[in-house]
């Protein structure tokens, strides 16, 4: 499809933060496909495979994780960016960095990374995206960070739009490179934000269902589930229940889909070029109103009976005191830490509270389970809750 005028250019960047001076070439490449093949190179996407999605170093390999969700949010941007006439290979960057900056066992871990942090700033996963792409994962001998294009960090510090109030990290980073915070974000991050959102509204079915957290009987309880489910039980009569409930997955990511295509064809029509976006007063990547209100009551039953379900209540509780202890244990010894990670320790705070925090937030669960192990002679309980 055409690229559209309101699309981000790859050939009109506002550039990388270092300058790069390529020898020879690595491939026809645009600056956009570059940076997407940053992020699928880097150690921090790696890591997303050993980090938890919504239950907790999963023994089985049904359940998703932080890399899965991110793969499968970035076919569905990939979807509607296409339809749309956006620049795909931008918006699978976000899609594929969105997550890079969770810390392990999920948002248990950041309460836990959070609440250490109070005094030196506090610590926000979005923000620490940001830090990692930019200042931690550094395969390059040119500069630190994988020096992505001005496009990708601006997607990934606004894909939910523009920030007012930034925390320390993403106030120094800015201060650094400048990335227009208070404008709306590239039409591309809009659209990765809205993937997100419709990829785990509808997945995290998938695997609370398998779980035995969620029944089928309460999803049927929404007016739209169940309109959808009657479609399909008429459509495959005496398919078995594991069969229809993947079909409905299916089936609510398309209406979702071919909703936000919808709507915003309709709400950037008029819209000449990417500026226009950055100017708008609101989002213009969006659900309909119809179809808003169905998303909010379903991710309200799911916040009701999955994330905040009683066992994973507990399940969480006792992850966040593994990172809590964690981050005490090194803390009060610094010799604990790897030697790469000791010999870069800052010589006062706040620097050498967020270094710790750094070294914790990139772990995977196994290897927060393992340190704890190290550091306190016992293996962490409880902490698989399928």
């Amino acid at each position: 499809m055409e690229r559209a005028s309101y699309a981000a250019d790859p050939a009109h960047s506002r550039g990388r933060e270092f300058a790069e001076d390529r020898v020879g070439t690595r491939g026809p490449r645009s600056e956009f496909q570059r940076d997407r093949d940053r992020i699928l190179h880097s150690i921090a996407f790696r890591r997303l495979a050993g980090k938890t999605q919504v239950f907790i170093a999963p023994d089985g390999d049904h359940y998703r994780v932080r890399l899965t969700h991110s793969l499968e949010v970035a076919q569905i941007g990939r979807v509607i960016a296409r339809a749309l006439g956006l620049d795909e290979d931008l918006t699978e960057a976000l899609c594929l960095a969105h997550d890079i900056g969770h810390p392990p066992f999920g948002h248990a871990g950041e309460d836990a990374l959070e609440a250490a942090l109070e005094p030196h700033g506090g610590f926000d996963h979005n923000e620490h995206c940001l830090r990692t792409v930019m200042r931690l994962d550094s395969p390059y001998c040119e500069h630190p960070g994988l020096n992505l294009s001005w496009e990708v960090l601006e997607g990934l510090a606004k894909h939910n739009g523009p920030v007012t109030r930034p925390g320390w990290a993403l106030a120094q980073l800015d201060a650094a490179n400048p990335l227009d915070l208070d404008t709306q974000p590239s039409l591309e991050a809009q659209v990765a934000a809205l993937a997100d959102d419709i990829a785990y509204d509808n997945h995290d079915i998938d695997d609370g269902v398998r779980a035995g957290y969620l029944e089928l009987d309460q999803l049927l309880e929404l007016d739209f589930v169940a309109d959808q489910w009657r479609r399909i039980e008429a459509r495959y009569p005496g398919a078995e229940r594991p069969s229809l409930l993947r079909e409905l997955v299916r089936g609510q990511i398309g209406l979702m889909v071919n909703d936000v295509i919808e709507t915003t064809r309709t709400n950037v029509e008029s819209l000449g070029s990417v500026d226009d976006v950055r100017r708008a007063p609101g989002p213009l990547a969006a659900f309909s109103l119809g179809m808003a209100a169905h998303e909010r009551r379903l991710k309200a039953f799911m916040y009701e009976n999955l994330y905040h379900h009683a066992q994973q209540r507990e399940t969480a509780e006792r992850a966040r005191a593994v990172i809590a202890r964690l981050y005490a244990g090194y803390s009060q010894d610094h010799s604990r830490l790897p030697e790469s990670w000791r010999m870069t320790m800052p010589a006062g705070e706040p620097g050498r509270a967020r270094h710790i925090a750094d070294f914790i937030a990139g772990m995977t669960d196994r290897y927060a389970m393992n340190c704890y192990r190290e550091l306190f002679g016992q293996t962490p309980r409880g902490l698989s809750n399928v």
